[in-house]
């Protein structure tokens, strides 16, 4: 680099002020001069997996049904994981849910061990809730954050094995007269101008000291580590209906997976096939047929293949237990994620 990060950091504050993100929903201030932490932590929960461009319709969705702690405690689970349904990553929303009544009653906790104590809070968020709802002077370093500061150094390794080198160049360029404004300086840096694909480098406040540009072609960084391939699982999926037009669903295990989500009834996922132990996992005995094609869906860790099995219940035939009957028109009310969604629109096509 051949500027001081003291400069850089106020060149970013120059640029922000003029050129940055100010319209963002939860970071105006109220008529008493304040933010409302509770909307920026619901806020940096579902943006670290999602755009900003993406969460911010559930999120003023999730306003709307919870607009405070106490109304979120108090919500049923299987609401909670309705509103959440499209932005993936299930945990986030049941951790919020179980932070929230740990919150109930309480001040808001100012000091990041506070937050770190939480479920599903790490360092980057919390440093990200305590400097934009209190002005507090804590770093931050999520994605977009990692590749701004890799290719300001052309750093030549991948971050995620130096994680306490990013985290120190954070801390030492973050302004703490505004961490507030700075920590959203630099989100909004890597978010409009120092893209993935194709940076602005020509509109960038950091030109002159990015080692990046200097060397030409800033898309080498961050380097990415190799990548390693998937692994397969496969299993089947039960597509059960009346002719009423309900299907068959029941609601997955708390923990774990897709954990607390509504699910067609299905086998368990292994690495390889097993057909007796598969068609066994049938909610009922019933003339199953398979179903012509696969549901594939890409998760975080492994890769999925579902065949699909259809059977008929006879008339108004009770769902068996631990199971319910929904109707088809209606599956907007249903905690469905995208990899059971998939599962029931192959289903009814092939059905019909």
């Amino acid at each position: 680099m051949t500027l001081p990060l003291a400069q850089l950091a106020r060149h970013l504050l120059v640029w922000w002020d003029e050129h940055g993100r100010h319209d963002i929903p939860w970071k105006q201030v109220s008529a008493s001069g304040e933010l409302d932490p509770y909307g920026i932590w619901i806020a940096e929960v579902m943006l670290q997996q999602t755009q900003l461009q993406v969460m911010l319709p559930y999120w003023q969705r999730w306003m709307e049904a919870f607009p405070t702690v106490d109304a979120l405690a108090a919500a049923d689970e299987q609401q909670v994981l309705l509103l959440w349904q499209g932005l993936g990553y299930y945990s986030r929303a049941r951790r919020l849910h179980q932070a929230t009544r740990q919150l109930q009653g309480q001040q808001w906790p100012q000091e990041l061990e506070a937050w770190l104590a939480l479920p599903g809070i790490g360092r980057s968020t919390a440093g990200s809730i305590l400097s934009s709802a209190f002005d507090r002077p804590f770093a931050i370093l999520d994605g977009n954050v990692k590749r701004v500061l890799a290719r300001l150094t052309a750093f030549g390794q991948p971050p995620a094995r130096h994680s306490a080198h990013f985290w120190s160049l954070s801390e030492q360029l973050l302004d703490r007269q505004r961490p507030r404004d700075f920590n959203q300086a630099l989100m909004d840096l890597g978010a409009t101008i120092c893209t993935p694909r194709r940076p602005a480098c020509a509109l960038c406040p950091w030109g002159a000291g990015c080692a990046g540009r200097r060397d030409g072609d800033p898309t080498q960084w961050p380097v990415k580590a190799p990548k390693r391939n998937k692994p397969k699982r496969v299993g089947v999926a039960f597509v059960y209906w009346r002719g009423d037009g309900q299907m068959l669903f029941r609601q997955r295990p708390p923990r774990g997976l897709l954990g607390g989500m509504t699910e067609v009834p299905s086998s368990e996922w292994r690495a390889a096939g097993d057909p007796t132990a598969d068609l066994a996992a049938a909610p009922v005995t019933a003339d199953w047929r398979p179903l012509s094609g696969h549901v594939r869906h890409v998760f975080t860790h492994f890769e999925l293949s579902l065949t699909l099995f259809a059977a008929k219940a006879a008339g108004a035939a009770a769902a068996p237990q631990g199971f319910f009957w929904h109707p088809v028109d209606r599956l907007e009310t249903l905690a469905l994620p995208s990899v059971m969604a998939k599962v029931v629109r192959h289903g009814l096509a092939r059905l019909t």
